[in-house]
């Protein structure tokens, strides 16, 4: 192959000189790559067979940048035969070797390989195939090895071309604005022009130039040649070429040249290298010049087998390429990516401080997979959280896909799936990367007695719920039942865990966030404030009130029964059905469940985290240096009215669930401790003193007949616990 001179040459020359081509260069876009792996994986398998494959090119365009022959994912097959008619896109067809071993890629034997296309080229020019699809002199060949473990690809192209000897010479190149007169230049201008605009004809990179002695131009195919050569006037042999050097055609010319030759005996060819500019023929940027062609006769043997080059060079040197694609190419890794893409975005300019390594770090644990864990879980996966568990013990029924979003209506039939397993697996779908485990379990409660018999399996339920949230850094409460929160409220305290609780209501919702458990609290504050907290052990043991309107003094804030005067009890049984169902207005459930996984990503990035003070919107609490913003204790929506309330509920000595007496009654006794809990619910009213507090208040007595409307408590937010 001839090399080319980097120093320019006269463009007006009439000195004959050896015709030297730009060589064809490739293009691979990242599609190509993935239908290859897919076509590997599911279709060719250990085959080896040779595939055909359509690349695609043009004429050049730009002044300083040669146009490639470019392979797209609809190169392979079925796509592979591409409509005719792009002027953008013509094709040239091409055969893939894929090899299944990267041996196998490098002990190819490239220059027999290249011999075999020249040989099909040089048939292809006998038979007469050439007329009827001149884009066969443009054959290539590309040789590849795809690792798939690593999504990387080794490969090589060749375009093949026929070695003259001697070589073709050339005199007279030169801008077709120089060689032809303005009238024929403007002629060939239009006439290439509507050859190009041709839905028939747009892509054919082949074609005669017909300039008639009234220099009238017509671009006729290459089957029209016997209406051509006897005709007066000036003859040109065209080709789209993809080259931009002022002094050299492109490698399209080099077959060009040699089928002129030995299909219609022509050694003195006068060519056109048809360029364009904005997608119009440029008479200026294109060339004409005429080569002096002299092919061996043994060419003309059915059995010979000519000298080919074509193998691409890299650097000048004869090596195959790589390319790493594990970025990009790999499924998983793709659609992690685009998931990020939004939280990479937010710490453009918006959010720099966002820790996205927190987020994908943070093990969550769903406790209730109903309308709020559905919301939850999905809204998780969009903030970046890649470890999430799910337990519930419920399946899948009919009305669950329309308002739950992780389930469909394959999940209901057979009896319906198990929520937690369906949710998992349903996740996974979303985003392969997540780390989604569904486990079926109940939670044990207070106020649903149990018999002997069931005490092993219960205690087992019980030390595998304690072992979850051990092994986990936030639980969220998402159960439909207030007593079904009791048991696991008690281990985050007991653990110091970050729990956040949503709860429904028919048209209005409670979102919260958990205090710290009592005993690390006292110790952490006391570490923290010295001998000026000295008092702190007795604070955190006493019964605090719920306060919206003091100014949070640091003490611990409250759970989800720091507020109740009665220990949970069963819920459950004698409701009608509209009480046991979860009835509540379709866009409640997003809207606490959003607020809820807010209130998780504020608490992660606060540098106080779980021990971070309750802030209320608009007040002398509200922070303004955290990027999130304020950073509520209690949140409680109302649609009807369109409100929303921030509170803050400071932790109860009564709570029956998170304070000193009941958390360190726990640690004594253990699980013993929640079997008397599930079997004697006064018992946590005995042991936090709330009994006596029912007895001191039951003998107040109230004078009701002086109550007036100003006493009256119709604007009071209730939340029922229908979700």
């Amino acid at each position: 192959m001839a090399e080319i001179s980097s120093t320019p040459s006269p463009s007006t020359s009439s000195q004959a000189r050896i015709l030297q081509f730009a060589p064809f260069q490739s293009l691979v876009d990242d599609g190509f790559w993935r239908r290859l792996s897919s076509l590997k994986l599911d279709t060719l398998r250990i085959d080896q067979s040779p595939i055909a494959i359509t690349g695609f090119y043009a004429p050049c365009s730009h002044a300083q940048v040669s146009n490639r022959v470019t392979l797209l994912a609809e190169s392979l097959p079925p796509n592979s035969d591409a409509p005719h008619g792009n002027r953008n896109k013509c094709p040239v067809p091409g055969t893939l070797l894929n090899t299944n071993t990267l041996d196998s890629f490098r002990a190819l034997d490239r220059e027999a390989l290249l011999k075999a296309e020249a040989k099909k080229i040089l048939e292809d020019i006998f038979s007469g195939r050439v007329e009827e699809d001149p884009a066969l002199l443009l054959r290539f060949l590309l040789i590849s090895y795809a690792d798939l473990k690593r999504w990387g690809f080794y490969y090589w192209f060749a375009f093949p071309a026929l070695v003259l000897d001697p070589p073709a010479t050339v005199v007279n190149l030169r801008p077709a604005s120089e060689a032809l007169s303005s009238e024929e230049a403007a002629s060939l201008s239009v006439a290439c022009n509507e050859w190009r605009n041709s839905s028939m004809t747009a892509d054919v990179p082949f074609f005669l130039v017909c300039i008639s002695s009234n220099k009238r131009s017509t671009v006729r195919p290459l089957k029209d040649w016997e209406d051509c050569k006897d005709r007066d006037g000036k003859l040109l042999f065209g080709f789209y070429d993809p080259c931009h050097l002022p002094n050299n055609p492109g490698w399209p010319l080099r077959n060009f040249l040699i089928f002129i030759s030995l299909r219609w005996k022509i050694e003195r060819v006068q060519f056109l290298c048809y360029r364009e500019k904005h997608g119009l023929a440029d008479m200026e940027f294109s060339l004409i010049g005429e080569a002096l062609v002299s092919p061996p006769q043994a060419w003309r043997d059915p059995q010979f087998v000519p000298k080919a080059v074509g193998w691409e060079l890299k650097g000048g040197k004869m090596v195959s390429r790589f390319i790493s694609l594990a970025e990009s190419m790999d499924p998983e890794r793709l659609a992690t990516s685009a998931a990020d893409l939004n939280l990479k975005l937010m710490r453009w300019r918006t959010l720099p401080s966002l820790n996205i390594d927190t987020l994908s770090g943070v093990k969550c644990l769903l406790i209730g997979v109903g309308t709020l864990g559905c919301e939850v879980a999905r809204i998780l996966m969009a903030w970046g959280v890649r470890k999430i568990t799910l337990v519930d013990s419920g399946r899948v029924s009919m009305s669950n896909p329309t308002r739950q979003s992780l389930y469909t209506f394959e999940d209901c039939l057979n009896g319906g799936e198990l929520k937690a397993v369906a949710a998992a697996r349903n996740l996974k779908h979303i985003l392969p990367a997540v780390e989604a485990e569904g486990i079926a379990m109940p939670i044990p409660m207070p106020g649903h007695p149990i018999s002997a018999r069931e005490e092993p399996s219960v205690l087992e339920d019980c030390k595998r719920l304690q072992a979850l949230i051990a092994s986990h850094d936030v639980i969220f409460l998402l159960t439909d039942t207030r007593e079904s929160r009791w048991l696991p409220t008690l281990l985050c305290a007991n653990e110091n865990k970050i729990a956040i609780t949503a709860a429904l209501g028919f048209d209005s919702y409670l979102v919260m966030r958990h205090g710290a458990g009592p005993l690390v609290s006292v110790a952490r504050k006391t570490d923290d404030f010295g001998s000026r907290n000295e008092d702190l052990n007795v604070v955190a043991t006493q019964m605090d009130n719920l306060s919206i309107t003091d100014v949070d003094d640091g003490r611990r804030l409250g759970c989800y029964f720091c507020n109740d005067v009665v220990a949970p009890v069963d819920s459950i049984s004698n409701r009608t059905l509209d009480q046991q169902c979860t009835v509540t207005r379709p866009g409640l459930a997003p809207i606490a469940s959003a607020l809820a996984v807010e209130l998780l990503v504020g608490i992660l990035h606060h540098p106080d985290g779980i021990y971070a003070p309750g802030e209320i919107a608009n007040s002398i609490l509200s922070s303004s240096e955290q990027p999130l913003g304020i950073l509520p204790h209690q949140i409680r929506g109302s649609l009807p009215q369109c409100a929303l309330l921030t509170l803050i509920g400071h932790s109860s000595g009564s709570c029956t669930a998170c304070s000193d007496a009941v958390v360190s009654e726990y640690r004594r006794r253990g699980l013993e401790f929640v079997l008397q809990a599930i079997n004697h619910p006064t018992y946590l009213e005995d042991l936090t003193g709330l009994t006596e507090l029912m007895k001191s208040t039951s003998s107040i007595i109230l004078d009701w007949d002086n109550e007036t409307d100003d006493d009256s408590d119709d604007g009071k937010q209730t939340v029922d616990d229908n979700e």
